[in-house]
């Protein structure tokens, strides 16, 4: 799939300048910048969702020596 993106003068520029600086395509860079933008909001979302169940759960937590009982470490 390809995709056309219009940009000013300024962002060419600074696009071209980040991917000669890591010695990658200018494609390469806006994809590489897509999904890590992607992976974060992802994180964050997980992240979130561990939160809300923790606080939903009363903040229920246990100390890590008992974790680590549980597992046989």
């Amino acid at each position: 799939m390809a995709f056309s993106i219009r940009l000013n003068d300024e962002e060419k520029a600074l696009a071209y300048s980040y991917a000669e600086m890591h010695s990658i395509s200018v494609g390469e860079a806006f994809k590489s910048a897509l999904f890590e933008k992607i992976e974060d909001e992802y994180d964050i979302a997980v992240a979130n969702e561990a939160m809300k169940e923790y606080i939903d759960s009363g903040y229920q937590s246990r100390p890590i020596s008992e974790l680590k009982k549980e597992l046989g470490l």
